[in-house]
């Protein structure tokens, strides 16, 4: 009898630890302390929070699902083949045990969407381009169905709404993508869903907002072309660029592509600097292309060549390095001029188009003219009135080479453009076209995308469609998946699509 009670008993205890064993999606706010953490690249302090929630919880899939961002941001920003080769196999690891969750719970296939697109995006950066095609598919599908399973679960269109928009403006280059999608994007639709998420109510927006907040301002910047009312957005949200490296990184990478160079250096070089945020060789990258375009030589040089010596990855390799051949170049050094255009052909990739470019440049052999470089850079970084002083007196026939006049009519077109002179833009960039229509150079078909920016601006919708669609309709040219993704987004835009 008593053999009986203790087996009884000894059953009892086990089915009971196979209760407290289920697991759940808690997102409790010690998780939710530690997604702040991470969103804000403090790494150690989020990874130690979720230490602290899994002792609380061994059970809670949440813990699970945000530990892949640990891996994400380190990949996504350092691009180590050997973090890589170490933290793959937790993507796949992290899928299959959240598919062991509670099915009823709008979290189930949330996570594993997320986690899905983690693997796909970090897989792109190592050049696992057809494994990524399908895991974006995957997560797609997964998204897709848990916002029919649980439509008022507001998160869903945090991820929902970027790939309707990045799927109605996939380029030609990457259709095989957009095939795999199996989903007709619309740039309106994915773009009034990150909005709706953004100022929603039931407090989801605030738990993922640094998220979100990156995700629209990216789409925001290049999608609907809304520059200005990005860094108006930045503003008046108050993101802590200072404290939040996600926000710090937002703000200076838009801030100089939008040639705010002044504001984008002062925002990497005024940020916290305490060790416990991911240490990433990006800083490297922006200050150096904020001192090129204010031509100090030195200093860019300085950064450059901390990035390549740091920089494990391949995107933007080839970049930097003609970028830095430009540097040695304009102080007269060609030895180390020369050199760095030899480590363009030998290291980094041609994932981008700017490392396509690069390559081609490298491999031609000649050198940009010394003044229409100059230009193109206080151009490229919002510094107008020094570009201006550089051209002063110049006209198309101060240049011998076809190229070179060329350029000139573009880079006078682009300033017109910046400081607002529509109708003297427009003209200039008419006679670029003319002058590349039937050229391999980008000057052409960005020339055609920028006349059409200008008529939107003005509300001509026809004639900037039409713009947009000599830019699409302009083969063999350089930087064509991404002229043409803003030219498909802007006929969207015009469309009301």
């Amino acid at each position: 009898m008593i053999q009986k009670s203790l087996l009884f008993l000894l059953a009892l205890i086990s089915y009971l630890g196979e209760v407290r064993a289920e697991k759940v999606f808690d997102f409790n706010a010690t998780c939710q302390k530690a997604y702040g953490e991470i969103t804000s690249l403090r790494l150690r302090a989020g990874q130690q929070t979720l230490q602290e929630a899994r002792r609380s919880n061994p059970d809670n899939l949440v813990v699970d699902y945000l530990e892949s961002y640990i891996d994400f941001f380190i990949l996504f920003f350092n691009e180590d083949p050997a973090e890589y080769s170490e933290r793959k196999s937790h993507f796949s690891e992290r899928i299959k045990l959240l598919a062991t969750g509670p099915k009823n719970s709008p979290f189930y296939k949330y996570c594993q969407s997320v986690v899905t697109l983690h693997k796909a995006t970090v897989a792109i950066k190592f050049g696992e381009r057809w494994s990524a095609g399908w895991d974006f598919r995957r997560a797609f599908a997964l998204i897709k169905d848990n916002r029919k399973a649980f439509p008022s679960f507001a998160p869903n269109d945090l991820i929902y709404g970027p790939l309707e928009v990045a799927a109605g403006t996939i380029p030609d280059g990457y259709k095989w993508l957009a095939n795999l999608f199996g989903m007709k994007g619309s740039v309106k639709d994915g773009m009034a869903k990150m909005r709706h998420f953004l100022n929603g109510t039931d407090g989801w927006n605030r738990v993922f907002f640094n998220e979100a907040v990156f995700y629209y301002c990216y789409l925001m910047f290049y999608i609907e072309n809304k520059p200005d009312e990005v860094l108006s957005f930045i503003q008046h949200r108050r993101l802590d660029v200072v404290n939040n490296h996600l926000f710090t990184y937002l703000a200076a990478n838009l801030g100089i592509n939008d040639k705010k160079t002044e504001y984008g250096k002062n925002v990497v070089l005024n940020r916290n600097m305490s060790p416990e945020y991911l240490s990433t060789p990006a800083w490297d990258f922006e200050l150096g292309y904020a001192r090129l375009r204010h031509l100090e030589l030195t200093e860019a040089i300085h950064h450059f060549e901390r990035f390549v010596n740091t920089f494990k990855g391949k995107f933007y390799v080839k970049d930097v390095y003609e970028k830095l051949s430009w540097c040695y170049y304009l102080q007269g050094n060609m030895q180390a001029a020369n050199n760095a255009r030899q480590q363009v052909i030998r290291k980094g990739g041609t994932d981008t188009d700017a490392d396509k470019k690069a390559l081609k440049d490298a491999k031609a052999g000649g050198w940009p003219n010394a003044l229409l470089l100059k230009a193109r850079l206080l151009n490229d970084g919002g510094y107008n009135k020094e570009a201006l002083v550089i051209l002063a007196g110049k006209t198309t026939d101060s240049f011998s080479l076809p190229v070179e006049k060329l350029e000139f009519a573009y880079r006078v077109a682009r300033i017109y453009d910046d400081v607002g002179r529509d109708s003297d833009a427009v003209q200039t960039y008419l006679a670029a076209m003319k002058l590349g229509q039937n050229r391999t150079e980008y000057y052409a078909a960005r020339a055609a995308l920028q006349i059409a920016y200008i008529y939107e601006r003005q509300g001509n919708k026809a004639m900037a469609i039409t713009y947009f669609q000599q830019c699409l309709d302009m083969d063999d040219h350089e930087y064509k998946d991404s002229l043409d993704q803003r030219a498909k987004a802007g006929i969207a835009r015009c469309k009301g699509q």
